[in-house]
């Protein structure tokens, strides 16, 4: 079975080796037919702990690591610094 690919922005790197990440999703209601914007948040691992908030980022699904982690990093863009 292949491995579910998502791409998100990190919303939050506070744990150890750990980073939440937000996907946005969008599709067309299917009653109003009106196009819906929603988010979902995983935790992901992040192993060398590179990526903070705003990175954009892509995950895999793979085991369970603990209770909530069953995501991990793959690659990801780093935020441009505004000067």
């Amino acid at each position: 079975m292949p491995k579910r690919t998502l791409q998100g922005v990190v919303v939050s790197d506070k744990q150890a080796k750990t980073v939440v990440v937000r996907v946005d999703r969008r599709f067309t209601h299917a009653t109003m037919k009106k196009t819906v914007r929603t988010s979902k948040k995983y935790h992901a691992h992040d192993e060398t702990e590179e990526f903070s908030v705003g990175d954009l980022v892509w995950i895999e699904e793979r085991r369970p690591i603990s209770k909530l982690k069953h995501w991990e990093v793959i690659r990801g863009e780093k935020k441009q610094k505004v000067q």
